[in-house]
């Protein structure tokens, strides 16, 4: 099994480990950022945090992987990670998306009544578009039953989420509000480098 240690390398060989004044896709500012798409470009990479994730999944004895139907990622994150895990698993991978700013399953996707779903993201912190992909799953009939990120940024953070959740690597990595941003104090630009497009 993959180390955290071993992660984290794959992120620093990547230059996937950015230092500087960034705004999350949760809206809060942050002095570090993980690009996960600059990891995932390698395909063994991509592989082998997927294994990853299925070894967690494997070890909960409260989900079982033969009774999921879906594997289902907030666009644009989870997208990569999201369909290796389907890969591996041999489920069908589909992912909801943002249309002016709400959460929706397009392209035709569809999911059975009470089908369901492990939910996948590459990085979480606020666990926001985690939350809002579950919940478009549940307007649509489905049920997420797990969710597997590569990176949680916040690992002390409680009651995100209302559904077993677990991760290849913890970071505790400081975030603040505009308010009370050092970063922001000192005059420095933030950044958006995430999916949500730039400043």
């Amino acid at each position: 099994m993959i180390t955290e240690q071993e992660i984290l390398t794959m992120y620093e060989d990547a230059g996937a480990l950015l230092n500087g004044h960034f705004v999350l896709s949760s809206g809060r500012h942050s002095a570090r950022y993980l690009q996960s798409a600059l990891v995932l470009m390698s395909m063994n990479n991509a592989t082998d945090l997927a294994t990853a994730l299925i070894e967690k999944l494997n070890a909960d004895s409260q989900v079982n992987i033969n009774d999921i139907d879906m594997v289902v990622a907030p666009a644009i994150g989870g997208l990569v990670i999201g369909q290796e895990v389907a890969r591996q698993l041999e489920k069908p991978f589909i992912f909801t998306e943002r249309k002016e700013g709400e959460m929706q399953l397009r392209r035709g996707f569809t999911i059975c009544q009470g089908a369901k779903l492990l939910v996948v993201e590459d990085v979480i912190t606020t666990g926001g578009s985690v939350r809002e992909c579950m919940a478009v799953v549940r307007q649509h009939g489905g049920e997420p039953v797990k969710i597997l990120a590569v990176v949680d940024r916040a690992p002390t953070a409680e009651g995100r989420f209302d559904v077993p959740h677990d991760t290849a690597i913890s970071l505790d990595v400081e975030t603040f509000t505009v308010d009370d941003c050092p970063m922001c104090a000192q005059g420095t630009v933030a950044v958006k480098p995430g999916s949500r497009g730039a400043l």
